[in-house]
């Protein structure tokens, strides 16, 4: 693979960064996809998602990213062995970053291999921009001082892309409550909340994922689970 490939003709300036590169998001989660997606528009970066470790390999087989942020969380496997896959890789990626809403998803990450973790909900424009440039080679950075910028006007959330992955866990909690099933199911939600500020369903998620861990019954946390999955599905304000 030939990593690290910026588009023909694009040099990155002080007011667009990253123009010029290309992000590949290995994210399962569009709400979550869809504020990064913002955060490289605003940079001038292009991205590609790939939501599962196999469509992130089809992808590397066909075009060259600056940037790989990986979660660690995917539905057939942890994204560590992606990160640890493009580390090993000559030429290496420029920018190697993991992403979880996982409290101890960063040190994962690092022992794969990371560069660095951004951690969900992402701060700031500021610190998106600022965790990518830190790792770029001296050949990519912008010509000039670099000006952080100042906080945005708070992005509209994407109520179709919260209601897609909503819809996603309510269909795996419909086909199957087997182990792997909820501790993904855990994960996804409790991310998918942290970046939504929906407190309520990041405390069923933590929940859930207590009961999992400890080898507690876990189907009391399911159904409130469950429950609050279809409460925000049944919710006019999710029809966009």
């Amino acid at each position: 693979m030939n990593f690290g490939d910026m588009n023909t003709g694009q040099r990155p300036t002080t007011e667009r960064p990253l123009l010029g590169h290309t992000v590949l998001l290995v994210e399962d989660s569009r709400f979550a996809s869809e504020a990064v997606r913002l955060m490289c528009l605003r940079s001038g970066a292009r991205i590609r998602r790939a939501d599962r470790l196999a469509s992130a390999e089809r992808h590397l087989r066909s075009y060259c990213p600056t940037v790989a942020i990986v979660d660690l969380g995917l539905p057939d496997g942890s994204g560590a062995e992606l990160i640890e896959t493009l580390m090993k890789a000559t030429p290496r990626v420029s920018v190697l970053l993991g992403t979880s809403g996982d409290d101890g998803a960063a040190e994962l990450a690092m022992d794969a291999g990371a560069d660095g973790f951004l951690a969900k909900p992402i701060a700031s424009l500021a610190a998106f921009q600022q965790i990518i440039l830190s790792h770029l080679p001296q050949a990519m950075q912008p010509a000039g001082l670099f000006a952080l910028p100042s906080n945005p006007p708070a992005e509209p959330p994407d109520v179709l892309a919260f209601r897609d992955d909503i819809a996603h866990i309510a269909t795996l909690l419909a086909q199957d409550n087997d182990g792997p099933t909820l501790d993904y199911v855990a994960q996804f939600l409790g991310g998918l909340a942290r970046v939504a500020e929906d407190h309520p369903l990041e405390a069923a998620a933590a929940a859930l994922a207590r009961a999992r861990d400890s080898g507690a019954d876990p189907l009391p946390d399911v159904s409130d689970l469950s429950n609050l999955v279809q409460d925000r599905l049944s919710d006019r304000r999710m029809v966009g």
